[in-house]
């Protein structure tokens, strides 16, 4: 009897576990087709638009996601900051530490193309393309995308301040 016991909840464990991970990716689906619907509707309705195979490519590409200048990283983390992807807090802080750290004081900020172009949502990223945060829409990818660059740029701020 005990055996028996045992291995009903054995199968009652697995049979829960398998039911909650379809129920897991089935709303991760969903959660994907309806980004790729709101991007597609994004998409013919204005120029700019990042298609849905290019913000999940971002997505698993670090690099892509990582300024290729500390003053662009200063301004990413500024936009980030008034956007809201990222702690207030910290992005400041370490915005201000890494600006204090370049140099670059308000008369030198607003000359610096660099710290200019982050401030607008422009990342200029390592592997030499610039993705343009603020034009690749507002979908649940594309704030993921955002967010993830945030954090990256964070913490590239704060290995060069370290």
């Amino acid at each position: 009897m005990m055996k028996a016991t045992k291995r009903f909840l054995c199968c009652a464990v697995a049979a829960s576990t398998l039911i909650a991970t379809s129920v897991f990716a089935a709303s991760w689906q969903d959660s994907l087709s309806s980004a790729a619907g709101e991007l597609s509707k994004q998409t013919s309705g204005s120029q700019g638009s990042t298609s849905l195979s290019s913000l999940t490519s971002l997505l698993s590409s670090n690099q892509s996601l990582t300024s290729n200048s500390m003053n662009n990283a200063a301004g990413i983390l500024e936009y980030c900051a008034k956007q809201k992807l990222a702690s207030v807090t910290d992005t400041e802080n370490v915005k201000n530490q890494v600006l204090d750290k370049l140099g670059l004081g308000a008369t030198e900020q607003k000359k610096d193309t660099n710290y200019l172009d982050g401030i607008q949502g422009l990342l200029n990223a390592k592997d030499g393309q610039q993705l343009n945060l603020d034009t690749i829409g507002n979908s649940s990818l594309a704030k993921q995308v955002k967010t993830k660059a945030c954090d990256l740029v964070l913490k590239q701020g704060m290995n060069f301040i370290s």
